[in-house]
């Protein structure tokens, strides 16, 4: 039986034990990545932040926000101002994931979830 944090019992064959070692650390990188993927929030912004969006890795959207001064767009401008946010914000959800699938491919630590890239705060007000 297993011991809480051990995955694996001790087989008594050292490469077996090493193999065992390396398959649960990569189990648990997977697992936290997935965990950041399930927190990662794409944010697009437009009409200077009248507008914006936030979409999740797979483009679902996970909120909209819309000043009530974008309201004076009129419909259709106001439409297209969506639509820009919402593209903006897929590509930070894309990139922010890429980020942190790259950690299982031994590059850099991702930004952890909430924290704005350097193109957002380019954008900031």
């Amino acid at each position: 039986m297993t011991t809480r944090g051990e995955p694996y019992p001790p087989s008594g064959d050292p490469e077996i034990d090493r193999v065992l070692e390396s398959l649960a650390a990569q189990r648990a990188e997977f697992e936290q990545v997935g965990r950041r993927l399930s927190e990662t929030l794409g944010r697009g912004e437009a009409e200077d932040g009248r507008v914006a969006v936030e979409v999740r890795p797979n483009g679902s959207l996970a909120g909209l926000r819309i000043d009530p001064r974008a309201m004076r767009l009129g419909s259709d401008a106001l439409a297209e101002a969506i639509l820009r946010a919402a593209v903006d914000a897929e590509a930070d959800a894309a990139a922010k994931a890429e980020a942190a699938m790259l950690t299982l491919l031994g590059g850099a630590e991702p930004p952890s979830p909430g924290t704005r890239t350097a193109r957002d705060r380019d954008d900031a007000p």
